[in-house]
């Protein structure tokens, strides 16, 4: 098994109030709906055959909303292992599962998606959703992700990107990006994330390009889909 050290942890505005940030952050809002959307995961869930999962792990998992959407969809042994770097997202999302009857089948360890505390291979799948924005190094958390998934494993990635199909767009994120990450805990917008999964060794299966129309401009553009780990 091969680890990298911890990064040191990041000062971030969630730190200080998690519950409000979530609030804020819209986890539990309709604005939200694109990526929640329980058609799109019926579908991938067929797609993927997610039948097949028996060990999901959710990297940066806040307060655990996305995973607890995703577990309908997975069989019902199926084990939901979720990691974020804030302890109060883990609490909070601990919480949640117990209070939803799901605590048997998730569990909650602190982590940094750029140091993954998990033997190679030990995933049937993991998701990142709106992740690699905020970390410090998206190729090594890329590069974990790789290691932690099995031969043939998948992931499933929603995150925003530059608007690299509206270039007077991406000229307002690039000029707005210094400020965004000062206020939006360390939120990239102009990150080219799509290359980057490749270039981390996964064969791109599908991906939607949208635009969140109840979003601020700078951080509409997305996007979803999912990945084959190559090797």
């Amino acid at each position: 098994m091969t680890t990298p050290d911890e990064p040191a942890p990041a000062s971030r505005p969630e730190h200080d109030d998690p519950a409000r940030y979530i609030e804020l952050a819209g986890f539990e809002g309709e604005w939200r709906e694109l990526w929640w959307d329980q058609d799109f995961l019926r579908l991938m869930a067929r797609r993927l055959g997610l039948g097949e999962v028996r060990r999901a792990l959710d990297v940066g998992c806040g307060a655990g909303h996305w995973g607890r959407t995703l577990l309908p969809h997975l069989p019902g042994d199926a084990e939901l292992v979720g990691v974020d770097r804030v302890e109060a997202f883990l609490e909070l999302a601990a919480r949640e599962a117990v209070a939803r009857e799901l605590d048997g089948r998730c569990r909650y360890q602190l982590a940094a998606a750029e140091s993954l505390p998990f033997p190679d291979a030990s995933f049937d799948l993991v998701t990142c959703q709106t992740v690699l924005i905020h970390v410090a190094d998206p190729a090594r958390a890329l590069a974990e992700i790789h290691r932690v998934l099995r031969p043939g494993g998948r992931l499933v990635f929603i995150e925003h990107v530059a608007a690299e199909d509206r270039p007077d767009r991406l000229v307002w994120q690039r000029r707005l990006e210094p400020l965004w990450k000062r206020v939006a805990g360390n939120c990239h917008v102009t990150r080219r994330t799509e290359q980057a999964i490749s270039a981390a060794g996964f064969d791109i299966t599908e991906i939607t390009r949208a635009s969140m129309r109840k979003a601020m401009p700078i951080v509409r553009p997305t996007i979803r889909g999912y990945a084959t780990k190559v090797g």
